[in-house]
């Protein structure tokens, strides 16, 4: 084997179907691009949305509603799962590390605290937002809310 003869394997390569060659080619003519229309053009491409001239979707449909940027979303948890995370990790303290390494939010997400079910320990609770309810349940049982 030298350098001159070298080769690639039988079956490797495929000849390159050259279009727009003339009637002798087989490819000539239409170039493979069937009968006229836009797509058979130079320089076509469609458009996003585009429909063939019937009126598209996205001005068929109303428009509606807007989107506000200063919207702050939390993830909500409520009094009772704090009760639960306190019984199974005998928790006095329970901040946003805890939740996230029990699972409840992850590390991005802020969280907001909601009187939904019974709280009995005295816990200090840390979290980004607070409901009325959920202030007033956690200072009943002796504890507090710490806003961050």
């Amino acid at each position: 084997m030298n350098l001159n003869n070298l080769r690639p394997a039988e079956g490797a390569t495929k000849t390159r179907k050259r279009i727009g060659r003339g009637p002798g080619s087989g490819l000539g003519g239409t170039s493979t691009r069937g009968h006229k229309g836009a797509k058979s053009r130079s320089g076509y491409s469609k458009k996003i949305g585009f429909e063939g001239g019937q009126m598209p979707l996205q001005r068929r449909v109303p428009k509606f509603g807007f989107k506000n940027i200063n919207r702050v979303e939390y993830k909500a948890i409520n009094l009772g799962t704090l009760q639960a995370l306190a019984d199974a990790k005998s928790l006095t303290k329970i901040a946003v590390a805890d939740l996230i390494a029990a699972g409840f939010i992850s590390s991005n997400q802020l969280v907001k605290i909601l009187g939904n079910g019974a709280l009995t320990a005295k816990l200090e609770v840390e979290a980004h937002a607070f409901s009325k309810s959920a202030i007033a349940a956690i200072e009943a049982a002796g504890g507090n809310a710490v806003k961050l």
